[in-house]
């Protein structure tokens, strides 16, 4: 019998609950209280996420967030800050003991397992060019359509990572600090020029569940493993929300440096 992993399907969050429930799903999974998991969300407002060393006002110009209603969280993983539009992605995560006899010990190689997996699942909607670009991105037609980030904490492995299935380059640079210069159409042609979306590449509507099928069915391929369709445990839930009150949503969490934070939730 293949060994089975709990899928939690395509939800919907705010920065802070999907950051939160990562982090609860990880902390659990290391005391065996939690199975391996993949999980699907989006993100309700739309959101910037910084990664774990990032500084805010050097990465994300914080009154556009503000203006725009978007809100801004770090990361317990690394990479850069990333722009999360409701209506523009499909965000996976899989956590996963580190031990795991499929997962590989070097960074690099379980990137290159697990966004091949990606990749798998875009080829599965028709874009045959997809393909892993270390360190962590994937690649369509040359183009990014995929950042990935990763993290490894008490034995659990967590990575993360955003497909895109729309964008908005000028939203992106509004509340992103790109650049100092005044946006213009040049720079968004520029920026076109070098990501990429689903619905871009395959011409035609694909609805964010149909992304999130494709994508299980690649993850689950490379770990050759079965899909147990689940839900969050009362326990998951309940730390989420500690987690999500003590640590994400706090200003001390997004703004100090994580080795100066003073959330009671290392």
């Amino acid at each position: 019998m293949s060994e089975e992993w709990r899928v939690l399907g395509l939800g919907v969050y705010d920065a802070y609950t999907n950051m939160a429930i990562d982090e609860a799903i990880c902390r659990l999974r290391s005391q065996g209280r939690s199975p391996n998991t993949i999980r699907f969300y989006r993100w309700k407002p739309s959101a910037v996420s910084i990664g774990y060393f990032q500084l805010v006002d050097q990465e994300v110009d914080v009154n556009a967030c503000k203006r725009l209603g978007v809100d801004i969280v770090r990361r317990m993983t690394g990479g850069g800050a990333v722009y999360h539009a409701y209506e523009g992605e499909v965000t996976y995560s899989i956590i996963v003991n580190e031990d795991h006899e499929r997962m590989p010990k070097d960074i690099i190689k379980s990137y290159d397992l697990i966004c091949g997996g990606i990749a798998n699942a875009l080829r599965r909607l028709g874009m045959q060019t997809a393909t892993f670009r270390p360190v962590n991105d994937i690649d369509v037609n040359g183009k990014k359509v995929s950042g990935n980030a990763q993290t490894r904490r008490w034995g659990v492995v967590v990575q993360h990572g955003t497909v895109l299935v729309d964008t908005d380059i000028r939203t992106m640079f509004t509340v992103l600090n790109v650049s100092k210069e005044k946006i213009s159409d040049k720079r968004i042609k520029s920026a076109e020029d070098r990501v990429t979306t689903i619905r871009r590449e395959i011409d035609r509507t694909i609805s964010f569940e149909e992304v999130a099928d494709a994508l299980k069915a690649g993850l689950l391929e490379v770990f050759d493993v079965e899909a147990v369709t689940g839900s969050l445990t009362v326990e998951e839930r309940d730390l989420a929300e500690r987690l999500k009150s003590e640590k994400y949503s706090t200003h001390a969490w997004l703004y100090d440096r994580p080795n100066k934070q003073k959330s009671q939730i290392p």
